[in-house]
């Protein structure tokens, strides 16, 4: 049994906390004048998503706990189930929608994802950094138009809508951060 304490508390760590499993999101260590130093830590419990901010003595220790992530293809949705195929085994996983977060709707049939669990039940899915999606719907771009901070409505492949430079037109391909929903470039060809 691996144990943590909260000194070496880093972005992303995951450790277990009153039988809940929480991921660090920041952390911050405080020395005060006087007393004694703490680790101002916010967190978030993977399980329902809820985010707690508490501080920690340094020395206090948790059992780190093993998050695991597996790549998996999302395949189709059938209602609020969303299936997942296993790579290795071709097994069929359905995970429900209110496990996906936000960042899946630029999620299209048969891109890998990764699916989070922990001892064995799924907590989450985690859809590649980057995506690159068509533009099905935009006003048309203007020829000679490149004001780079001007944006339009643009709805993707997906089905959902982002803000996107003036240039681009239907059809495009763009690439996309999935962890903020911006758009990041055209992409040739």
């Amino acid at each position: 049994m691996a144990m943590i304490s909260a000194s070496d508390f880093r972005n992303g760590v995951t450790f277990e906390m009153d039988g809940k499993v929480m991921q660090v999101v920041e952390f911050q260590h405080v020395k005060p004048g006087k007393g004694a130093a703490f680790v101002r830590t916010k967190m978030k419990n993977i399980i329902t998503g809820g985010v707690t901010e508490t501080s920690f003595n340094p020395t206090a220790k948790f059992e780190q706990a093993f998050v695991e992530r597996k790549e998996m293809e999302y395949s189709y949705n059938d209602g609020d189930l969303y299936y997942f195929m296993d790579m290795e085994t071709f097994d069929m996983l359905p995970i429900g929608k209110d496990l996906l977060g936000d960042s899946f709707r630029f999620v299209k049939e048969n891109m890998p994802c990764k699916v989070m669990s922990y001892k064995g039940s799924v907590f989450g899915v985690e859809p590649p950094t980057f995506v690159e999606l068509e533009v099905t719907e935009t006003d048309p771009g203007f020829k000679g138009d490149t004001a780079t901070n001007v944006t339009k409505p643009a709805t993707l492949e997906t089905g959902t809508e982002i803000k996107v430079p003036l240039f681009i037109n239907p059809g495009d391909k763009i690439k996309i951060d999935t962890r903020t929903g911006e758009y990041l470039e055209r992409c040739k060809g």
